[in-house]
């Protein structure tokens, strides 16, 4: 990491998102700081944290820049903070990730390498494996989307990695985990959207980005390792209420007729089955919990996406 990066190498700044996460986010800085990418800058936004999280980063990693806001402004919401930083002070790529990942020494300097040869690539995601049990296990290479219940798929989840994946692609989206963020691509698609409290923000990002002419793309050399959701929890009824209202709010943006269609069956089958087997588990209440979040999100008023950003790059 360093702010003197050599001459012309592209100027990262990694922005590492936090709510309450302290170890978790000593845990993924301990391994961005060995990056061996010359040009990366770190920056953590802190989404109003009551544990000490702050303090902490500032003790462990004195190097590392902290952005704090008083209240928990969402994924979208403390993103776009960080967001701002990095487009006011020019930086060539912008680098969103969650705060329970740990990333290989070479991630950066990979996903560089693929944006700088693939110049319509406006982001660009690495292969994520699960960092528990074997972490040869792919967790994303890559996203989809799809007009069903759920409308993001990750490509190759539960697969060993036998290099069945090896190949840069462009794909749907990219997962939120953490992508690698074109500075001209961002500008032209504008900030992410805070109508998504959590969930979906960044297939919404990818779509108005693709939108705007622009592509994703999955990067094979590029290697990190997620902890899938300590933070946001797993089936509990405060997920997947946030999980159906964004989902819903997802599918008004961008359905169209067929879409919604196929959306709606979907829906109407998946939840009586989640009832099925979430019953004799005791657990019924997280899957009317996402019922609730589908009428949230169908209710809840669509105002007009982000739009284009002037380009206010300093000298």
């Amino acid at each position: 990491m360093s702010t003197d990066p050599p001459a012309g190498a592209p100027r990262v700044l990694g922005i590492v998102l936090n709510f309450d996460g302290r170890e978790l986010t000593l845990q993924t800085l301990a391994s961005l700081v060995a990056s061996d990418y010359p040009a990366l800058d770190l920056l953590v936004v802190d989404n109003g944290s009551t544990d000490g999280s702050d303090e902490a980063v500032a003790e462990r990693f004195p190097s590392v820049r902290r952005l704090r806001t008083e209240t928990n402004l969402g994924i979208s919401g403390g993103l776009n903070l960080g967001f701002r930083v990095g487009l006011d002070e020019g930086y060539d790529y912008l680098m969103p990730m969650n705060n329970d990942i740990e990333v290989a020494p070479d991630a950066v300097r990979e996903l560089v390498r693929l944006a700088e040869a693939t110049p319509d690539a406006g982001c660009l995601g690495p292969k994520c494996y699960y960092f528990f049990g074997d972490r040869r296990r792919i967790w994303s290479a890559g996203g989809r989307l799809r007009w069903r219940e759920a409308v993001t798929r990750e490509r190759g989840m539960g697969h060993l990695d036998r290099g069945q994946f090896d190949v840069d692609a462009p794909v749907d989206y990219v997962n939120g985990a953490l992508m690698l963020i074109r500075r001209r691509a961002l500008l032209d698609t504008g900030l992410w959207d805070p109508i998504y409290h959590v969930s979906v923000e960044d297939a919404d990002w990818c779509m108005r980005m693709r939108r705007a002419g622009w592509t994703c793309w999955y990067a094979h050399r590029a290697r990190l390792w997620h902890m899938v959701s300590p933070t946001t929890g797993g089936y509990t009824a405060g997920r997947t209420f946030r999980t159906g209202r964004s989902t819903a709010i997802f599918v008004r943006r961008f359905a169209g007729p067929g879409g919604w269609l196929s959306w709606l069956f979907w829906t109407a089958v998946a939840l009586p089955a989640a009832l099925l087997r979430e019953a004799p588990r005791g657990n019924s209440s997280a899957v009317l919990a996402k019922w609730r979040g589908v009428r949230e999100g169908l209710r809840t008023p669509l105002p007009p996406a982000p739009g284009p950003e002037p380009d206010l790059r300093r000298p």
